[in-house]
């Protein structure tokens, strides 16, 4: 079994299909299907099914994703560990995060990277748990995963580097801030406020509901899926939004102010990787992650509640 064939069935998997993996591959959709046919052969088993036009995984091709990504990886590695002899002067890095990891410390750490590489591609992708992360940079799918947690992140086999801790914090509605010149904020005093909330599931939700269940009489005006609608609805007015403190400078940026929420629930943020085989570009980065990890602070104050995704 060569790379192409492998490269050319990852193709298939990551452009839904035969005629847009060749576009992309810039070669011809039958010499495409001769090679996927060929690698069907070798392997002795349909790695698609074939319904009209499309090319639906078979259970075969599925467990092949997983293995040929580390394959290609693998390459990628021993080619750039080559071309690191001259210094790391191009490349791609694959990194996946979640949503507020995404906004810091990503983008801090995005920027040192970019200067001291700036002939390197970066390739950011989204996940949503901290699983998904986990599960992306296991299979080989990217080098690099940021995951939040209401708890330290632990995962057998994978290297982890904790950065953050982001206390959660009262984006302020601008056009409802009755705080006065506090800087922290109860948890009762959400009481009679509207909030803009992300779905159930996060850490910032579970925040939410917990003041819900205990009575406080604060009501969920909005529910957003995608977290990058938050910011602007506590802009126009809509409500408040726990948010954890990654969106603070955007947020002050904007003219908005944050309130400190207490007692403080704290997101852990951390960077995963694998431990060996990896390109020199992730290696740099990981360098770069390690100068910006803060110094962990002894002991907790909250009490972290039940594991949420971040």
């Amino acid at each position: 079994m060569d790379t192409r064939k492998l490269k050319y069935f990852l193709a298939v998997v990551d452009h839904d299909g035969f005629s847009r993996a060749a576009e992309h591959l810039l070669i011809a959709q039958p010499s495409l299907s001769q090679t996927i046919a060929a690698l069907e052969k070798e392997l002795g088993v349909p790695l698609f099914h074939r319904i009209g036009r499309r090319a639906v995984l078979t259970e075969a091709g599925k467990e092949l994703i997983g293995p040929a990504r580390l394959v290609m990886r693998n390459l990628d590695a021993a080619q750039s560990a080559v071309q690191s002899v001259r210094g790391l002067r191009s490349g791609r890095l694959d990194i996946v995060t979640m949503p507020s990891p995404g906004i810091e410390p990503l983008s801090s750490m995005i920027a040192a990277f970019t200067r001291a590489h700036p002939l390197v591609r970066l390739n950011v992708s989204a996940a949503f748990t901290p699983e998904d992360v986990i599960e992306s940079v296991r299979s080989g799918s990217t080098e690099i995963g940021l995951a939040g947690s209401p708890t330290p992140i632990k995962v057998p086999g994978v290297e982890v580097l904790e950065l953050d801790r982001q206390p959660l914090i009262l984006l302020v509605n601008p056009q409802s801030d009755t705080f006065g010149a506090a800087t922290t904020i109860q948890r009762e005093e959400l009481a009679g406020h509207r909030l803009v909330a992300s779905q159930r599931g996060s850490l910032m939700r579970w925040l939410v509901d917990d003041a819900l269940a205990r009575g406080i009489d604060a009501e969920i005006v909005v529910e957003v899926a995608h977290r990058t609608s938050i910011l602007p609805l506590v802009l126009a007015g809509v409500g408040h939004a726990v948010m954890p403190s990654s969106w603070a400078p955007l947020a002050h940026k904007s003219g908005l102010r944050s309130l400190l929420i207490e007692p403080v629930s704290y997101l852990d943020v951390a960077v995963l990787s694998r431990r060996d085989d990896l390109t020199p570009a992730a290696r740099s980065f990981l360098a770069v992650a390690r100068l910006h990890a803060a110094p962990q602070p002894q002991g907790r104050t909250d009490t972290p509640p039940p594991a949420h995704h971040q």
